[in-house]
């Protein structure tokens, strides 16, 4: 019998749920932005399983993308090679698809399943920042977070916004803009990064979403390596970034890939960036000493791919290209596989596994 089947009901579905992001999520597998662009398809996407579901990348104006075939199925691999370039139908069709079923969402939210926006910039938009102030105030109040994707490899200039001055200029204006929203219950934000980061490019990373994070939310006599004391210099700037999502597609190419496509330009997905997208969640965690939630995306798979990630620091996961390959019933072998190796290895709950390799 699994593991799962011996709990009772009610402590089995205690297992799965995550408090984080100031809202409960029934179970940590969420859909990865890039499936639903548009908006149009997430009550179907409810229905499949997934804990939250992400919108996205939703630019200002609508625009194209980049020219077709823009898209490959790495077969061999289980990968997909993508170059969609942020193809959008805007802010106002999404926004208007969006608010035609808010009370849906909003009871949905309440049951535990959330909703992102994750926001981009037209590409031919000369002030990326007005972009996603633009989409901070148009979809924000819809939104339970807000994603700044500053790191698809598709348009051009755009992982620049991943520099440190680049970045705090650019998340000081959004997250202004979130703290003017009108709503009460206002969305938390969160960063995508690239997985082809350098060390330094990390560590600038970590610098800008901890300002002001890490003297809010470390409890007194728990500072690492200070004698259980917070440093005294004066605080940063409070920016307060919520999380990071870990990571986007990769532009490098693994040797292992076989597929004939390996060669065609654009962001890899799937079974080959799993590691390096795991990588890159344990140095992001460290990095944040565990203090900035992080929702851990690329190459997942199985219950066991999630739970690498969950050990490495994610709070949730994300999954997209494995819908691809083995469609629907996958969101649910996932979460049951997660459950049942979360319980074999003596986790009451995930929020207890969340960065457990850190603590080996």
């Amino acid at each position: 019998m699994p593991a799962l089947r011996a709990l009772p009901p009610e402590a089995a579905h205690r297992l799965a749920e995550v408090q984080v992001l100031g809202h409960r999520f029934c179970n940590p597998v969420g859909l990865a932005a890039g499936f639903d662009k548009h908006g149009e398809a997430m009550d179907g996407l409810y229905k499949m399983g997934f804990g939250f579901v992400e919108v996205g990348t939703v630019t200002p104006e609508p625009q194209e993308g980049n020219p077709r075939p823009r898209v490959f199925r790495l077969v061999e691999d289980e990968a997909v090679i993508n170059r969609y370039g942020f193809n959008s139908h805007g802010h106002a069709a999404v926004e208007r698809r969006l608010r035609a079923r808010q009370d849906t969402q909003l009871r949905l939210t309440r049951g535990g399943m959330p909703l992102g926006i994750n926001l981009g910039k037209n590409k031919s938009s000369a002030d990326a920042a007005a972009d996603y102030v633009a989409g901070v105030q148009t979809l924000g109040p819809l939104a339970d977070y807000l994603v700044v994707n500053v790191s698809s490899p598709n348009t051009p200039g755009l992982r620049d916004l991943q520099g440190k001055a680049e970045l705090q200029d650019l998340l000081a204006k959004v997250l202004a803009a979130r703290d003017a929203l009108p709503c009460t219950q206002k969305p938390a934000v969160l960063v995508k990064i690239a997985p082809d980061l350098s060390t330094q490019d990390k560590q600038d990373i970590a610098s800008v979403v901890c300002e002001g994070t890490l003297l809010m939310r470390v409890p007194r006599g728990c500072w690492p390596g200070m004698g259980g004391h917070a440093p005294h210099a004066a605080a940063p700037p409070q920016l307060g970034v919520d999380g990071l999502i870990v990571s986007n597609t990769t532009v490098s190419r693994p040797s292992s890939l076989q597929s004939r496509q390996r060669s065609e330009p654009g962001g890899l997905s799937g079974k080959p960036l799993r590691e390096l997208s795991t990588q890159t969640i344990r140095d992001m965690y460290s990095l944040t000493r565990g203090q900035v939630p992080i929702i851990g995306v690329g190459g997942v798979s199985s219950g066991q791919d999630a739970l690498e990630k969950i050990r490495a620091g994610a709070s949730l996961v994300q999954m997209y290209t494995a819908l691809v390959y083995h469609g629907p019933p996958v969101v649910q072998a996932v979460k049951q596989e997660l459950e049942e190796l979360l319980r074999e290895q003596g986790f009451r709950n995930v929020m207890e596994a969340v960065g457990a390799d850190h603590r080996c």
